[in-house]
């Protein structure tokens, strides 16, 4: 048996069910002959783009798994790398590798060497009988400590040798997880019931610990309000009352309020990195943190309380705590929800306006509000695009069940939407799974909608044709006017045809509307969507200035 197949065995054994791939690996066709999927992309950006989103969408113990060739194909999945990276996403990426005689020879690329610094842990194979202690370290990575890409560079030479090696010397790792210390629990826990205007800061962490019981029940005990960061959205069902919506450069109302004027901040499952893309924590707020990676604590925030652990586990002890000092009867919660409630109220008489636009081009806020009326929010996975979709979609989409929106991107690599969806849907194949993109974004990934189509991983994209760039509608105006500098056009509808996805414009409301209920029947039968809005290029952001 070669070092391929033992690997291929070896993912088999740990449950993985596909691979994302492109465009030459022999580990493609060693992990068909073990019954491992794999499914071609067009790009290596997008194959691991779609192994991020199935890690994001699943429950801790499932990762993405992506293998593409040595040298250009490890140089292409470079931006889907530092994507995951940066947004703390554990993923396994299997890149060919040089043979061993030409790993110093110039200009031959080595993952090994070039990708420190934007993965969690990266090494080559040297020898054959390295192999199940190099995939070994491989899996408790992904499933031990801070998370994030595990890289294993396969050496040609030595993965296409016989090794001595057998299934049976592999063992699989298990998680080690660790909590606060007892004393930091009993402080941070009364530091939250001392509290005047407590706030949870939640972030993608408490999605990724499978925490969102623990943290409704703390919420609901404490009477605290809950705002989440972009990748924190849908921690909390954002219909509940302490709910304050989501936030990346732009938030709603309740949220701003809440962090102008919170006395203590629990953050929890989060790395409060200061971010273009992310609220400004306030300053003489004091703050607990938790977080599973300890380098996260003090990095740009002042914690108060450093919570390093688990975050399921965290929350659980925090909840006893509080409990042993108020009882297990939630506190009366009626006058901050129906401050919530009113701060909401008249934020949206603000933005009513155009979530209920009839204009044409469609207002990009109208597109929003006919898919909240329109699909099944509980049963749903949505996401946005870098740049303008994000902004404008983050505050005003209801999130409802845990993973029914996938915020993203302290990186913002354009195109994401499309391959993201993909792997949320091999996730949760039961689900509607539609991204919002604009046209710019389309550019970056559009031809994986004939992946999506090719394999029947249904998904939807509304895309908002509008001409040109909604983030930068100000921007360069001598390049804009005189050279047309990002001004596009396209029949994207037509495009998505021609890849074997139904294609449908829209130009009005009503078309919309219509248009989505189509796409879900169409998911429902295994036909991937693209829905080619004519919309206009909205500037308007749901932003606040705060210190």
């Amino acid at each position: 048996m070669d070092g391929n197949a033992l690997i291929a065995k070896i993912l088999k054994s740990e449950g993985v069910e596909w691979m994302a791939c492109f465009p030459s690996n022999p580990l493609i066709e060693a992990v068909a002959k073990e019954g491992i999927r794999p499914i071609a992309f067009r790009h290596e950006r997008g194959a691991v783009m779609a192994a991020d989103g199935f890690s994001r969408t699943s429950g801790p113990n499932r990762f993405g798994v992506v293998a593409v060739q040595n040298q250009a194909g490890a140089e292409n999945a470079l931006g889907g790398i530092a994507q995951a990276a940066a947004d703390n996403i554990p993923i396994l990426f299997l890149p060919g590798g040089n043979p061993l005689h030409q790993l110093a020879v110039r200009p031959n690329y080595n993952v090994s060497d070039n990708y420190r610094g934007v993965v969690k842990h990266v090494e080559a194979v040297y020898r054959a009988d390295m192999l199940v202690n190099v995939m070994r370290r491989a899996f408790a990575g992904l499933r031990n400590g801070a998370p994030g890409p595990m890289v294993v560079e396969l050496t040609s030479d030595v993965v296409a040798s016989d090794t001595p090696l057998a299934l049976e010397d592999y063992t699989s790792p298990r998680a080690a997880v660790h909590v606060p210390s007892n004393g930091d629990i009993k402080d941070a826990a009364q530091k939250l019931v001392d509290a005047k205007r407590p706030l949870l800061w939640v972030g993608g962490g408490v999605l990724a610990a499978a925490a969102t019981e623990e943290l409704r029940e703390l919420a609901e005990l404490l009477a605290a309000p809950v705002f989440t960061t972009m990748q924190g959205k849908s921690a909390i069902d954002e219909r509940h009352p302490l709910a304050l919506g989501a936030g990346s450069g732009a938030t709603t109302g309740p949220a701003d309020a809440w962090l102008d004027s919170c006395d203590v901040m629990a953050a929890l499952g989060s790395s409060l990195v200061r971010t273009p893309y992310a609220q400004a924590v306030r300053q003489d707020a004091f703050i607990i943190h938790n977080t599973n990676n300890p380098t996260e604590i003090d990095k740009e925030e002042i914690a108060g309380i450093g919570l390093v652990g688990d975050t399921k586990l965290t929350l659980q002890l925090l909840l006893d705590e509080v409990k042993a000092l108020i009882g297990d009867t939630p506190r009366n919660s009626s006058a901050i929800a129906e401050e919530i409630a009113t701060i909401r109220a008249q934020w949206l008489e603000e933005w009513t306006p155009l979530l209920t636009s009839d204009t044409q081009p469609l207002n990009t806020y109208r597109v929003i509000q006919e898919i909240n009326d329109n699909i099944d929010l509980e049963n749903s996975i949505v996401t946005h695009d870098a740049g303008a979709p994000r902004d404008s979609i983050i505050p005003f989409f209801n999130a409802t069940t845990p993973h029914s929106y996938v915020g993203w991107g302290k990186t913002t690599h354009l195109g994401f939407g499309i391959p993201l969806m993909i792997g949320a849907k091999l996730a949760n194949p039961d689900r509607f799974c539609l991204n919002l993109m604009g046209d710019g974004a389309f550019g970056m990934s559009g031809t994986d909608i004939e992946t999506a189509a090719r394999s029947k991983v249904a998904i939807t994209t509304v895309l908002l044709n509008n001409g040109g760039m909604a983030t930068y509608p100000g921007g360069f105006p001598t390049a804009r006017e005189q050279y047309g500098v990002s001004h596009m056009i396209g029949d994207y509808a037509q495009i998505a045809e021609g890849m074997g996805a139904t294609g449908i414009t829209v130009k009005t409301p009503t078309e919309l509307a219509d248009a989505l209920k189509a796409a879900q029947k169409h998911n429902t039968e295994g036909d991937t969507v693209l829905i080619d809005v004519h919309s206009d290029m909205e500037g308007r952001r749901s932003r606040f200035t705060r210190p």
